[in-house]
């Protein structure tokens, strides 16, 4: 692994290995994350925690895969509430949980949703109950050559 010459603010070189160790597998336990950087059990644990109460590390989570869970499809809607509407299409994306993720932007469109489907007839029910409030544009995702992935931890020179 080469290490970065010059760092983001607050991090330093074993900062940068213990996370990107925990970036591959974050249940990693401590023992091995410890000998991955030649340190103690106890000491790695502390730095561990360091980073967590830092902010730095927010949680540790799992990946699903939503094909194996029967969502077959995914889309991106781009939202765009009517006047005097934005709370309330706001509260509807929130209690639907096939809404995966969801931004609050700037521009024309208010939102952009992740959506999981497992069949595109559930697209037009569920858009029904937003249309009344906003107006929408889908977009269903072929693939996803970037994934959800992790900032870097170097500055450009």
């Amino acid at each position: 692994m080469n290490l970065p010459k010059k760092l983001k603010p607050g991090l330093d070189a074993l900062d940068a290995r213990i996370i990107e160790a925990l970036s591959v597998d974050a249940r990693l336990p401590m023992s091995d994350l410890a000998r991955a950087t030649g340190m103690s059990g106890p000491s790695i644990t502390e730095r561990v925690r360091k980073l967590e109460a830092s902010g730095v590390i927010r949680r540790f989570t799992i990946e699903l895969e939503p094909k194996m869970l029967g969502y077959t499809l995914e889309a991106i809607i781009r939202i765009k509430p009517r006047p005097g509407q934005l709370h309330q299409v706001e509260k509807l994306i929130q209690n639907e949980p096939r809404f995966v993720a969801c931004d609050k932007v700037t521009g024309e469109d208010c939102f952009i949703a992740r959506l999981l489907l497992m069949t595109i007839e559930e697209l037009d029910a569920l858009l029904d109950g937003l249309h009344v409030r906003a107006e929408t544009n889908t977009a269903i995702i072929k693939s996803s050559p970037v994934k959800r992935r992790m900032p870097p931890l170097t500055i450009e020179d």
